[in-house]
């Protein structure tokens, strides 16, 4: 963690990480695989057709249920799948915790408090938080988008994540594969590195050691 990616005149006190792409591998071609072996189509139409647009952002801080996200995705994708056949490829996304990440994790929680904050919704949630429970247990809390209302890259949700812990936010260092993430956490006042492998959340970690 270089001097770029913290302020290092803070110490931490407390750690925040991202979940899919950080702790759990998460991999969208399964989700799109998955529904287009529902629908008898290609695949790559309907990777080519997804975008991450104001429906999925709606439906992560909660503003969109499952049924009324489910439908944009209708029209969107021009997929004729039900809500259940929805759900069963939307399920699909998580393919395991990150190789070598539960290890760091478990070493970290000797030192500080642990938090995660995941931009997720409530389909999504009930798989992560019931099949890695055990994996997710270091966490002492899992701040949820759409039951906060808010989503990364918002400044305003880390502010928020430090008043419910009742810690400034410049107390946190908080991990995450995407820039755009990372780059709100730090305007939001908190310390940032961008995970890219395992590694750079081991380096930054043995480097708050010294």
């Amino acid at each position: 963690m270089d001097k770029a990616d913290s302020d290092e005149t803070t110490p931490p006190r407390a750690l925040l990480f991202d979940l899919g792409g950080v702790v759990l591998d998460i991999d969208f071609d399964r989700v799109f695989h998955a529904w287009a072996a529902r629908a008898s189509c290609d695949p790559r139409a309907i990777r080519r057709r997804f975008k991450f647009d104001d429906a999925y952002e709606r439906h992560e801080r909660g503003e969109l249920d499952a049924s009324g996200y489910f439908a944009s995705l209708r029209r969107s994708l021009r997929l004729h799948l039900s809500d259940e056949e929805f759900i069963a490829g939307w399920s699909d996304l998580y393919v395991a915790p990150v190789p070598g990440m539960v290890a760091v994790l478990t070493e970290a929680s000797q030192r500080f408090p642990l938090y995660a904050f995941t931009n997720s919704n409530p389909t999504h949630q009930a798989v992560w938080a019931t099949r890695y429970a055990p994996e997710l247990s270091v966490f002492g809390s899992i701040f949820v988008s759409s039951e906060m209302g808010l989503r990364k890259p918002d400044p305003g949700a880390f502010r928020e994540i430090a008043r419910r812990t009742g810690l400034p936010a410049s107390a946190f260092i908080f991990f995450d594969d995407t820039l755009e993430n990372v780059m709100g956490a730090r305007t939001a006042g908190m310390q940032g590195v961008h995970v890219q492998s395992t590694d750079d959340v081991r380096v930054a970690l043995l480097g708050l050691a010294r």
